[in-house]
């Protein structure tokens, strides 16, 4: 088992995390209680890693953030003297804008099944929008905050396609466990892909039975709905 290659996933997975849900959070407040018609191509915008290839998608950021290819990474490499590509904040930032539409719709639609009632209630008692936010709508929503979480957080440890495209396989930096999966494949140790491949197994069972878990939780009607 490559214990380098799980520590880059695991940090590469908690940084997403930390980065993935404030984004998700305001953006699934706008996409649930905005009523402008831009939302409806927002939403289709930010869905679109889900149904790309993630080779495309690293591809594309790849592109993008080479500083001999685009003028953004032009940009970030004469001001900021920095390079994304095969850097752990390429893959990063890569992470991110893949993983983002798993913390999305999790929390859409939490935020979308909470009842009007219950804001209206706390804006008719003088509460100001940031209350409303920390005290009635993340709270209500915190089943769909949590599956967010762990899916983004899974899918992060196990990516593959796009950090190969953006970091490709550098030790203790852009190779990860998936990579290290892939590379012990190729060079026939089957033994440590078979260790590190039941690790990514039992964590991607691990959120799926948590993820389904609050889902029914979520959708059980309390007995204060059913009067």
């Amino acid at each position: 088992m490559d214990l380098q290659a799980i520590l880059v996933s695991l940090k590469l997975a908690t940084c997403t995390c930390l980065f993935v849900l404030p984004i998700a959070i305001a953006l699934s407040l706008w996409l649930t209680f905005s009523r402008s018609r831009f939302t409806i191509l927002a939403e289709a915008l930010v869905a679109m890693p889900l149904v790309l290839p993630p080779t495309v998608v690293g591809f594309y950021l790849l592109y993008a953030f080479s500083p001999h290819t685009s003028p953004l990474g032009r940009f970030l490499h004469q001001t900021l003297g920095t390079s994304l590509p095969f850097t752990f904040t390429g893959i990063l930032v890569g992470s991110i804008i893949y993983s983002l539409p798993l913390a999305v719709q999790p929390i859409t639609a939490s935020f979308r099944n909470i009842n009007p009632e219950m804001i209206d209630a706390a804006t008719n008692l003088g509460a100001r929008k940031p209350r409303v936010l920390t005290r009635v709508i993340l709270p209500a929503s915190l089943p769909g905050l949590i599956a967010a979480l762990v899916l983004t957080f899974a899918h992060a440890l196990g990516e593959f396609g796009i950090v190969l495209m953006i970091g490709g396989s550098r030790p203790g930096e852009t190779r990860t466990a998936s990579i290290s999966i892939y590379d012990s494949v190729q060079s026939t140790n089957y033994a440590s892909a078979a260790a590190t491949s039941a690790l990514l197994i039992a964590t991607a069972a691990t959120a799926v039975i948590i993820t389904i878990t609050l889902r029914r939780r979520s959708n059980t009607p309390r007995a204060t709905d059913r009067r």
